[in-house]
Formats: C-alpha cells, structure tokens, sequence
C-alpha cells in the first residue's frame, strides 16, 4: 500500500504473504505507476521504502524504472553468491532452469542453519552477461512467484560482465519481461541500478473499512 510521509511523494508498504515486511521492487514500480492512477503526475517520483529511500520514472512503453540502492559486497557460497538488494538473496547459477526443482531446493537453502530465522530469498538462474532467466524462491511467501524485482537485480549484478563501467542484461521471468541497468565501480561494487519493466493496472475495486 501506499500512504504520506512528509518530504517524500509517498511511502510505500509491503507486506509478504505471511504478513512479515520487506522492500519489493516490482512492488515500488507498481506503487509508482498506481501513484500516477491517483493523479500524481511527476517526471521523478521520490518514494520511501523499509530499506530507505527510491527515485523512479515513467519510460516509454508503459514500463517503470526504478533506481534500487547501492550495492557493496557479494559473499560467495562455493559457486553460489549472496547479497542484498534491498531484501537479501541467494543466487544459484542452473542449466535447464526452466523444468529446475525451484520449489524443493529452494525450500532447502532459505531453511537452512546458514540463514537463521530470518531465511533468505533464493534465485535460480541461467544465461550470461547479457540475457538470464531467473525463477525464485520467495521468503515470506514460501513459494515460487512468477517475477521478483530484488532478485532479479541481484541475479543481475551476479551476472555482470567483468570490466568496470555500464551494464544492461534482458531478464526473463515466468511472470515476463524485465532488464537491470547499472554501473560495474569495482569487482562487488555497484552504484545507478536501475530495475526496469512494465506496470499495467489489471483490477480496480473499492471497500468500505469500519
């Protein structure tokens, strides 16, 4: 949901299945193109989140990008990595990720003794420096979602190619079509990233809350 906070156009509020909160990208895209429904009509729209603050824009073809935060800092776990984007994930490079037990595995790692109480969101991933597909592991969801924003931007700053500078990778999801920008400023450091992708309202309804 989003509400008012002094100094921002609005906050956003995500809350997962399980009723626990974290930082959602699709969800801010979402929330920004929802915003735009509601009559804020800006060229940048300044928004906080529970990870901090966020700057998107409207693009051309319906999409919304969204600048996620700076990212400092990939742990490597055998020839897996793990890092947060916002909310934290685990990024496991597959072959055949489409017919992939995301569901079995994925349960495995974000229960596991590594991760605590909290879990951790755990991607599957195959492609390579320009184009991935990506299926995820949702914590707080416990399942498989058809496209998750941090895990595609972590999957893609993973994936990033090893010279310094700027990168743009296509992603594809079971949910559809979306592409990470961002500037490679050392070998796990990542500063302007960018989620990009579409934002279409598909359902309107309205309640009466007593």
């Amino acid at each position: 949901m989003i509400t008012q906070k002094p100094g921002y156009d609005f906050e956003m509020i995500y809350y997962n299945a399980d009723g626990s909160q974290s930082m959602c990208g699709n969800g801010g895209r979402c929330s920004v193109k929802f915003a735009h429904h509601l009559g804020i009509h800006k060229n940048e729209y300044y928004f906080l989140a529970i990870d901090g603050d966020h700057k998107a824009v409207m693009a051309d073809r319906d999409w919304v990008n969204l600048k996620m935060k700076d990212v400092h800092g990939i742990k490597k776990h055998y020839n897996d990595s793990v890092l947060d984007t916002g909310s934290p994930h685990y990024i496991k490079p597959v072959t055949d990720v489409k017919n992939y037990d995301v569901l079995r595995v994925g349960k495995l790692i974000r229960y596991s003794g590594d991760y605590g109480t909290d879990g951790i969101n755990v991607n599957f991933v195959e492609g390579d420096d320009r184009s991935i597909f990506v299926r995820t592991y949702e914590r707080g969801v416990e399942n498989e979602t058809l496209s998750c924003g941090t895990g595609v931007t972590a999957a893609a700053l993973v994936n990033a190619h090893n010279d310094n500078g700027f990168n743009r990778i296509e992603i594809q999801t079971l949910g559809g079509h979306l592409a990470v920008e961002f500037d490679k400023t050392g070998e796990e450091d990542f500063e302007n990233i960018w989620l990009c992708g579409p934002a279409e309202q598909v359902f309107k309804g309205e309640t009466d809350i007593h």
